[in-house]
């Protein structure tokens, strides 16, 4: 090739590679322009997913744009906390806040979260090429208002299922002790009966072998949500008893007396089955939250429970924190008759799907900067890293990545279980009063938790006590 022809051959090749590289590169620093020297606040829970967007994504975005990000970690009561008074009273502190998909609907209702899809409408020069909320999963539907427009970027989905400790389970002298006792073969369960009857024979194993282990989790606490959550999210929609037994539909009646289920039968049977298996967990699990059920597991102390899936590939994958790591199994949770068909027909669902979102409040100081860093989050390219570090996937195309792909062979098809099994669950109901229902009630949860009185008494004061918070918050007519 002569002279003239190879360098006609090097300007096309240039020409060629400069049109195939990514636009995105100078789209970030063009858009951060304008806004150096600025810092933006966010709050979140601290969590494997938030510290990741705190320790790689945010320093990744202020390098490409110049914007520094400051995320603030702390816990979900203070996280929640300082959020709302700072909306509530506009001081504008924050320019970003975690939207936990139960409390979505609140925000909404009270406006306090700016509208993602108008204002990228508005300002197209504010729309990154790489960014579309088409990509998001059906999990990004929790983060949008009747008319389907955004107002949260999805940051973490899982799914609260069942983990149970293979080696365990796989044992040759413990599978032939639990037939010996039950006349059963160990597999994981399918039914709550089958659950307790295994949660019961660990418990004795563990006694009877000097050994620090028990048949179960429980997030059981006596003064903190999580125990009123694990309840009414985690465990009574496996009974049948969905939306927390509200029937919206039915003048919000949550008494069965006025067509609700808080306190039907299948309620009193969850609570029962619930409590029963609380006494024979780990002595901890009254103390026990969503946080303290996943380091009870990583510790080896229990042989089954339902555990949060921010928390279930480090329990399987992370030496540093576990002790269970290659030993842990997934599973759907056990289930009454009829409950998987309910919500195979979209009538129902077996358990949370829970993650959150970040949203811009409409009290931010630099609201345009902030959706810049909720675009950049929300790329497909940032996603597979984040994946393998925190177990969260919001975008369809990550569940296709290589790297994922190998992680989800050393997780046991942790993320196959989020892209197959993932509608079977389901966010919680779409009240705008969720907190107010929670507050009111749980005071009486925790009487039934701490012993001052019996279940199915507390369940009737519980459902009279919703009704008169609807009542007053002006939802029962």
């Amino acid at each position: 090739m002569n002279y003239a022809l190879k360098a006609s051959a090097l300007a096309l090749t240039l020409s060629l590679a400069a049109a195939a590289s990514p636009a995105w590169a100078d789209f970030w620093s063009d858009a951060g322009a304008k806004f150096k020297g600025v810092t933006l606040h966010g709050v979140t829970e601290s969590t494997p997913p938030s510290n990741y967007i705190k320790n790689v994504l945010a320093p990744e975005f202020e390098k490409k744009t110049g914007i520094k990000v400051d995320i603030e970690t702390t816990s979900w009561d203070q996280m929640y906390d300082k959020a709302i008074k700072d909306m509530e009273s506009k001081t504008g502190i924050y320019d970003m806040v975690y939207i936990e998909q139960d409390i979505i609907y609140s925000y909404l209702a009270r406006n306090f979260l700016i509208d993602i899809t108008k204002t990228l409408k508005d300002q197209p020069d504010l729309k990154a090429p790489t960014y579309d909320d088409a990509n998001f999963t059906s999990f990004a539907d929790y983060f949008k208002d009747t008319s389907g427009d955004l107002f949260g970027v999805p940051m973490e989905a899982f799914l609260k299922t069942y983990l149970y400790r293979k080696d365990l389970f796989d044992d040759p002298k413990i599978k032939e002790a639990f037939k010996k006792e039950t006349g059963k073969d160990l597999k994981p369960a399918t039914t709550h009966e089958e659950y307790t009857q295994i949660a019961e024979f660990f418990t004795k194993y563990g006694k009877d072998n000097g050994m620090e282990l028990w048949g179960t989790t429980a997030q059981a606490h006596t003064g903190h949500a999580a125990s009123w959550y694990e309840f009414f999210e985690s465990i009574v929609p496996t009974f049948g008893v969905y939306n927390w037994g509200i029937d919206a539909k039915n003048n919000y009646a949550a008494t069965v007396e006025h067509g609700g289920a808080m306190n039907g039968d299948k309620a009193k049977a969850a609570l029962k089955y619930w409590l029963h298996l609380r006494d024979i967990a780990p002595p901890e699990s009254t103390q026990s939250t969503w946080t303290e059920t996943a380091t009870t597991f990583a510790a080896g102390r229990v042989a089954q429970g339902l555990i949060y899936g921010e928390n279930a590939a480090w329990i399987a994958s992370d030496p540093a924190q576990s002790k269970v790591v290659g030993q842990v199994g997934f599973a759907l949770p056990p289930l009454e008759p009829g409950v998987l068909e309910d919500a195979k027909a979209g009538k129902g669902y077996i358990g949370y799907y829970d993650g959150g979102a970040f949203g811009v409040p409409v009290t931010s100081k630099n609201k345009e900067a902030s959706l810049l860093f909720l675009e950049f989050i929300g790329q497909n390219e940032v996603q597979p890293d984040w994946a393998i570090a925190a177990p969260r996937i919001t975008n369809t195309a990550t569940f296709d990545d290589p790297k994922v792909k190998e992680m989800d062979v050393k997780l046991g098809g942790f993320y196959t279980m989020l892209k197959d099994q993932g509608k079977l669950f389901a966010g919680a109901p779409p009240y705008p009063f969720h907190a107010q229902v929670r507050e009111a009630t749980a005071p009486i949860f925790y009487d039934i938790l701490t012993g001052k009185i019996g279940p199915d008494e507390g369940l009737d004061q519980m459902a009279a006590k919703a009704e008169e918070e609807l009542t007053s918050l002006g939802y029962r007519k």
